[in-house]
C-alpha cells in the first residue's frame, strides 16, 4: 500500500513547519519510502486547496488509499495521526531486545 499524501501550508509559517516536521518524521520512521508527499502552498497555489475544500492550515489531506481523509492542525499528536492515517507501526527492533536465536 502506497500512501499519497498532500499538506497544505501557509509559506514557512511556524504552523507549517511544525506540520511538516511532525508529518516527515512519522513518515520516515513507520512507513520508509512507501509513500507519496506533496507539500502545497496555498499562496501559491490557492486553486487547488478550493478543489481539496481546504477551509483550515496546515491539513493533511490522504488521497490514497481511499477513504480521503482529511487531518488538521500541526500533526503533534503521533497517535492520532497514525490512527487517522490508518497506520500500523512497523516493528522496531532494538539490539539490547534481540533474543539468542536473532544475533
Amino acid at each position: 500500500m502506497r500512501l499519497k499524501l498532500r499538506l497544505y501550508v501557509t509559506g514557512r509559517t511556524s504552523p507549517s513547519q511544525r506540520a511538516l516536521g511532525n508529518l516527515r518524521s512519522l513518515l520516515d520512521s513507520e512507513l520508509l519510502s512507501q509513500y507519496e508527499l506533496e507539500v502545497i502552498d496555498i499562496l501559491e497555489y490557492p486553486e487547488l486547496a478550493e478543489r481539496d475544500r481546504i477551509i483550515a492550515i496546515p491539513t493533511l489531506v490522504r488521497h490514497s488509499p481511499a477513504p480521503i481523509r482529511k487531518i488538521v492542525g500541526d500533526l503533534s499528536d503521533r497517535n492520532k495521526l497514525m490512527t487517522s492515517l490508518d497506520l500500523t507501526p512497523l516493528p522496531h527492533i532494538h539490539p539490547e531486545h534481540e533474543s539468542e536465536e536473532e544475533r
